[in-house]
């Protein structure tokens, strides 16, 4: 969404392709209700995703959302999200700036000719219909687009390995001054586990309330599976579904969650990782834990690295150098195969511990928005030029660099 918007602010025509009956990926698909990455994790946190991140909590905002950054108990720094709020706020963003966006649209093919995407094929009730373009950005999570058009590609790490998903639960009717914290919750989950609750694959995870709803999200619900199977990706979800079941048993056991239910779960899990389109300048664990500059940059990186190695293993976590940013740069966003197409969010290229950090989608705000620049200059140009994009992003406001003295990015 963030590379739609950006690229029609440069004047292109646009068409966003998504496959869901709404936009928002994660935030509203599956209920993954923290936007993680817009702020750094110092004390106090420094906003480090403007330009289109920026007007969608905005819009968010004027709709009675409340988008004021909040130190979790995991201590990150996010955004509590309502995702029917996010949903319409996506729509009037979109509206707004004249993108034709497509629903219930299912990408099946793409072409290609002299190394170059001409087009996609798409699939909706009415048939398969044709969408050419002149430059590609790949947002699909699973690198769907590049994978279709032959593009270089690599499904997980170096070593083939991703990290697990979860399917993440909303909990209603839990009392308002009742223990939502993760020890009480990790307790009850445990005392579960020893009752015979067989399913449940962790204890700890972030366990967070909701404003407005005061409902109770958890992200515990870890399953390995590979997102390019249908049937793993399907029973991977089953499993999750037994495991939101068999919290609600364990959580009820606590004061104040006697009369705890289940409001949604997922409804999709949330997959942190399948395939990445190789990049020309792939992003490293020494570029993001030692502030890395470039001078390329068109994007900045602050979420901690989080790895997420396997259900029940525990989650890991490093801080970034001084709790600050990195600069991500263009040749991280830019096929290194098919030059007029661009990945953003978790399509991107990195090391394991590179993108432990780049996945999140506050992140995927910044580099969805160079990413729609970049590729409205190659529609345009027929190359990309990064004093270009640099310049277009600055005059609609991202913040691409970091600075000497980051207290200027407040």
């Amino acid at each position: 969404m963030a590379a739609a918007v950006a690229a029609a602010q440069t004047g292109a025509a646009v068409a966003l392709i998504e496959r869901a009956a709404y936009l928002g990926g994660a935030a509203t698909h599956s209920n993954v209700l923290t936007y993680c990455g817009f702020w750094t994790q110092a004390d106090p946190a420094v906003r480090v995703v403007r330009g289109v991140g920026e007007t969608v909590l905005d819009e968010i905002a004027t709709l009675g959302g409340d988008t004021t950054p909040v130190r979790t108990s995991s201590n990150v720094v996010v955004a509590l999200l309502d995702p029917e709020i996010v949903k319409f706020a996506l729509d009037r963003v979109c509206e707004r700036a004249g993108i034709d966006v497509l629903l219930h649209a299912t990408l099946t093919d793409a072409a290609t000719a002299d190394g170059r995407l001409t087009s996609v094929a798409t699939y909706d009730h009415g048939g398969t219909s044709p969408v050419s373009a002149r430059a590609f950005v790949d947002a699909t999570g699973d690198a769907d687009l590049a994978a279709r058009s032959g593009a270089g590609v690599r499904y997980g790490n170096q070593a083939g390995a991703v990290q697990n998903g979860t399917l993440v639960v909303r909990f209603g009717g839990i009392a308002d001054d009742a223990d939502t914290s993760r020890g009480t919750w990790a307790a009850a989950i445990r005392a579960g586990k020893a009752r015979g609750l067989d399913a449940l694959t962790k204890d700890h995870g972030l366990v967070v309330r909701i404003p407005g709803s005061n409902d109770v999200v958890a992200y515990l619900a870890d399953e390995a599976y590979d997102v390019r199977d249908a049937r793993e990706h399907a029973a991977a979800e089953r499993r999750g579904r037994v495991q939101a079941w068999q919290l609600l048993e364990a959580v009820r056991t606590l004061p104040g969650h006697e009369r705890a239910y289940i409001v949604t779960t997922g409804p999709v899990i949330g997959t942190r990782e399948s395939r990445h389109v190789i990049a020309r300048r792939p992003l490293t664990e020494h570029d993001v834990l030692n502030a890395a500059r470039f001078s390329d940059a068109v994007a900045l990186g602050a979420w901690p690295v989080e790895l997420h190695p396997g259900p029940g293993l525990p989650n890991i976590w490093i801080r970034l150098k001084d709790d600050g940013a990195y600069e991500i740069p263009l040749g991280t966003l830019q096929s290194a195969t098919h030059p007029n197409l661009f990945a953003a969010g978790r399509t991107l290229d990195g090391d394991t511990a590179a993108f432990g950090s780049l996945r999140v989608m506050g992140t995927a705000f910044a580099t969805g928005q160079a990413a729609g620049v970049a590729a409205a200059q190659f529609a345009r140009d027929g190359e990309t030029d990064s004093d270009r994009v640099r310049a277009e992003l600055l005059g609609q406001g991202a913040l691409i660099a970091v600075p000497q003295t980051e207290r200027t990015l407040t």
